[in-house]
């Protein structure tokens, strides 16, 4: 018969196990730190837009083979050390950031073994646009002492090795049957241009140099002028130039007729991939297909409703035609009236969103206008201020021509782009201390633009939508949305051309064929991401819907919000068991 221990012993022993678990959870929350800090110095630009200074100066080669082999070891670096941990030994909101991470690094190292890299440059994705925002002194580098100057003209050497990389991936990529469609690479080519043509004093990247702050020694100006002359005279126009020529020319020979990934290699394999990253569930093309057509159905049947109250006799497609020509509907100058009546909007919506949100962002908020290079194939689109506060949250809004400037859906644009859309998100995630850090950056498109689209919806309960046409705008929008699971799916699994797209959207929704058209470009040159959206948005109201449905009168719409947003952008399933473990707590 074993001897019962002393009482004292016990004691320790609890104090021991405990000690041991609180030793272990801070182990995790150190590995947690360490892979978010070690991530900063591997993707470096990434830092840069999170307001994190330390790698301003330095732009590795992404493209490069020494880059692919430190991306791998770093990815199956931190899935091994996450694996170590014992699930029955963290905390609930621990398991939920393992889960999380884990889930990011394996799909991640997955799609390295895609050929994606093989297309490094499109009209709209990828990086020489991003480069391109950072030239311009308005973005996410700073430009405020000398060395800020001094470390973007480092960082430009680097981007000059990006660009000699991306053509010698698109030869290999012609090689081996990897290439963009021709009607993209026909949008890439003037964007080019306008890099390799313009003059130094009108160049995009001399703009720096223009807004020189005035506590400048005149010794520092002398040389900032000189260096940045030199490199964008000898090295960044001529390499653009070359870029241009290689695009323009046998580039262009090699392109495309097809429009869809389906047409690649490993399109098919690929574009799987892409649905479970973008949509963050296990949904296949034909199920996202089919989804698509019930929800074009239904929001059509909602808009011929619209069409009876404002008295408008004829066809729904007629009734599209009258929207995007009505001249009462594009009532602009100038540009800075688009600015203006967006900030009417802001004011208009304040109170409605107090009544509605518990949980607001402090970080700043801003409206601009999109950078003229790249206004004519850009959509209105947010961008995220830093952590520090230091840089606002940015509503961006492209107006290529201002007397053709539609106003009819910018009430559910601001909604999805600004508040309570994205820069509530974004910034209320990223303003939460309870986060490790990596989870404040982290971006689930299902979760983030579905929540944008969510808030769309909410404008009759925010003080807009009084006018009908409003109201259809934002019906045109979630059309929109709905039209991208049935031509998304159908160009990248169905062997839809660019022209089947476009036409399927001109006869569901009220935008020019001008836009659709690009929009039909964008989802050709990112599969899957267009899906996340209407994927997001329904998954989100499905759950509003059942807590209203089993809270009854105890429902209060800003907890629901409040739980929704509190834990930062997570995969739908997670979201999914959290709102039910929610719901389940407030009816016990």
């Amino acid at each position: 018969m074993m001897k019962k221990a002393p009482l004292f012993f016990g004691f320790y022993f609890l104090v021991a196990c405990n000690f041991f678990n609180q030793e272990k959870n801070k182990g995790f929350d150190n590995l947690l730190e360490e892979y978010f800090q070690e991530s900063l110095e591997l993707y470096r630009i990434n830092g840069t837009f999170l307001g994190d200074h330390r790698y301003n100066d330095s732009l590795p080669d992404f493209l490069s083979s020494d880059f692919l082999a430190k991306q791998k070891r770093f990815l199956t670096f931190y899935i091994d050390r996450l694996n170590y941990f014992d699930n029955q030994r963290l905390s609930s909101d621990d398991l939920m950031s393992k889960n999380i991470l884990l889930r990011d690094l394996k799909l991640e190292l997955k799609g390295i073994s895609f050929n994606k890299d093989l297309m490094p440059i499109d009209q709209m994705w990828t990086f020489q646009l991003t480069m391109g925002q950072l030239a311009s002194g308005k973005g996410a580098q700073p430009f405020v002492t000398p060395d800020d100057y001094r470390n973007w003209l480092v960082r430009l050497e680097g981007y000059i090795n990006w660009m000699s990389s991306a053509e010698e991936k698109m030869k290999e990529g012609i090689e081996k049957g990897y290439v963009l469609p021709k009607s993209l690479i026909e949008k890439v080519i003037p964007q080019l241009s306008t890099m390799a043509d313009t003059k130094l004093t009108s160049h995009l990247f001399y703009n720096p140099i223009k807004n020189l702050p005035d506590g400048f020694t005149k010794d520092e100006k002398a040389e900032l002028i000189a260096s940045y002359k030199q490199i964008i005279n000898d090295k960044i126009i001529p390499a653009y130039q070359k870029l241009r020529d290689f695009m323009a020319g046998p580039y262009y020979e090699a392109g495309r007729e097809s429009s869809g990934y389906g047409a690649l290699p490993d399109g098919e394999e690929y574009y799987k991939y892409a649905i479970q990253v973008y949509t963050t569930t296990d949904m296949s093309a034909d199920e996202i297909h089919n989804l698509g057509l019930k929800e074009v159905a239904r929001i059509r049947k909602e808009m011929k409703n619209v069409m009876k109250e404002v008295g408008f006799k004829g066809s729904l497609l007629e009734f599209f035609e009258h929207v995007r020509t009505d001249k009462n509907l594009m009532p602009f100058d100038t540009a800075d009236q688009v600015i203006e009546n967006f900030k009417l909007m802001y004011e208009k919506i304040k109170p409605f969103v107090d009544q509605q949100f518990d949980l607001q962002p402090k970080t700043p908020f801003e409206i601009r206008r999109v950078e003229a290079f790249r206004e004519k194939s850009a959509a209105a689109h947010y961008n995220r201020g830093s952590l520090d506060g230091s840089r606002p949250g940015i509503f961006y809004v492209p107006i290529p021509n201002v007397r053709k400037y539609n106003i009819f859906d910018n009430e559910a644009l601001f909604l999805h782009e600004a508040i309570p859309g994205h820069h509530f998100q974004i910034s209320i995630q990223q303003e939460n201390q309870k986060l490790p850090n990596f989870r404040k950056n982290s971006f689930y498109s299902a979760f983030s633009e579905g929540w944008a689209l969510y808030t769309e919806s909410l404008g009759r309960e925010l003080g807009l939508y009084d006018d009908p046409y409003q109201y259809f705008g934002m019906l045109n929008m979630e059309m929109h949305r709905a039209i991208r699971l049935v031509v998304d799916t159908g160009l990248h699994s169905k062997g839809w051309t660019r022209e089947d797209a476009i036409a399927y959207s001109l006869e569901n929704e009220g935008d020019s064929e001008e836009k659709l058209t690009s929009e039909i470009e964008r989802y050709m040159a990112n599969p899957a991401q267009a899906l996340s959206y209407k994927i997001g948005q329904l998954k989100i109201r499905e759950l509003r819907d059942l807590a209203e449905e089993q809270m009854g009168d105890r429902f209060d719409i800003k907890t629901f919000h409040r739980k929704v947003l509190e834990d930062g952008a997570l995969p739908l399933s997670i979201l999914e068991k959290k709102i039910h473990f929610w719901i389940e707590q407030q009816n016990r």
